[in-house]
């Protein structure tokens, strides 16, 4: 029995490594690139208490080098920390509207909530691509252009990018190398950029959307109540034809901090049960499959012979894979043989993130909890 669990694991890493789209490889990136000027580009920009990194977000899209028409709209989502007044405080630049977001609607996230009071204002309406970002995220001032010049040049509805997340915290270094990994092998990126192919995922940091896309969609109505807002919409984008192109930058950068474990608990039970479509059999799963694939090839050292043998190729196998996303963090190899660890405290995040759902609990964020989203 143990050499057949020993096997299967190795298979499963066999697998992964070489039949899910290369999904290890942490790529591609995009480079900067010039586009026509022709496309009117607006920028919305959901912000709820985001008065610690506004500024600078704000900042570095008023410094844009875009050479076509550009506008940004920022959403002030009932925010209590001054995050509108800080906004409003960075001068007046007639690119930059400020809208008091009105009171959450029945049915909708807040993040959701936001963006659609952002794509309803007449400059989002009247651009040819609308760029949905975060109010921690910092944009060098070719992002827009190179964003733009993608989705011209290959006729894309939806350009992505996982923007390079904060690690510098212990809690940052332990976990969010192995986020992006985990990120990864949920959408392989190749995968996500074929049309033969369903998935379809998105980062939110950086969503450029081409309005045609936005049209047949709807904005976020469909989508009104999903917390992985992101994943959802480029399965809507996709699902009704569009095209997308998801890769990585480590030119543009997320504020946001996890200063400590907790946070990084918190914000994997924030999603991860909607993620697996809130079913306990779905979970059930998973909780085997992370069992076999993490926990099982170092338990599996203990046994003697084959076993052993196979359980030790399979956890260096995992180890390597890992190195690309460590080498972008600039993290130690050795972190490749701490993915089971990993990988387990992600796990019991996502049985958290189950019972707080079925308590009540679940997605919480910023003083609000949101009901689930219908499984479909």
């Amino acid at each position: 029995m143990i050499t057949i669990l020993s096997a299967l694991s190795l298979a499963a890493w066999l697998y992964l490594l070489l039949f899910r789209g290369y999904f290890w490889r942490s790529g591609p990136e995009l480079q900067p690139a010039k586009p026509s000027g022709r496309s009117k580009v607006a920028v919305v920009v959901p912000a709820r208490d985001e008065a610690a990194s506004i500024c600078e977000s704000l900042t570095s899209l008023l410094t844009q080098e875009y050479p076509g028409n550009l506008s940004i709209i920022l959403v002030d989502d009932n925010s209590t920390d001054g995050t509108g007044r800080i906004a409003a405080s960075l001068g007046n630049d007639n690119r930059l509207t400020i809208v008091n977001g009105a009171p959450l609607a029945p049915g909708w996230s807040g993040k959701l909530w936001a963006v659609q009071q952002g794509l309803d204002q007449p400059q989002a309406q009247a651009a040819n691509y609308v760029l949905l970002t975060d109010a921690d995220i910092v944009h060098p001032r070719d992002h827009i252009s190179t964003l733009v010049a993608k989705a011209e040049t290959d006729r894309l509805d939806l350009v992505s990018e996982m923007v390079h997340l904060r690690c510098e915290t212990v809690a940052e270094r332990a976990f969010i190398p192995a986020f992006v990994f985990f990120f990864q092998m949920l959408y392989p990126f190749s995968w996500v950029a074929n049309p033969r192919r369903r998935t379809a995922g998105a980062a939110g940091g950086t969503m450029l959307v081409s309005r045609a896309a936005l049209a047949r969609i709807g904005g976020a109505s469909q989508i009104r109540n999903r917390l992985i807002d992101d994943c959802a919409l480029a399965k809507q984008v996709k699902s009704t034809g569009g095209t997308i192109w998801l890769g990585h930058t480590s030119r543009t950068r997320s504020l946001r901090v996890y200063s400590n474990f907790a946070d990084i608990w918190n914000m994997i039970a924030r999603t991860a049960y909607e993620q697996l479509n809130y079913s306990p059999l779905v979970l059930a799963g998973c909780v085997l499959a992370m069992a076999l694939v993490y926990s099982a090839p170092p338990l599996l050292l203990f046994a003697r012979g084959l076993p052993g043998g196979l359980g030790l190729i399979t956890w260096l196998l995992m180890a390597i894979s890992f190195q690309p996303t460590l080498r972008r963090y600039r993290r130690s190899p050795l972190w490749g043989l701490a993915l089971p660890a990993i990988g387990a405290f992600y796990l019991c995040a996502t049985v958290a993130s189950a019972v707080r759902h079925h308590t009540g609990r679940g997605g919480g964020w910023k003083n609000r909890v949101y009901p689930p989203a219908s499984a479909e």
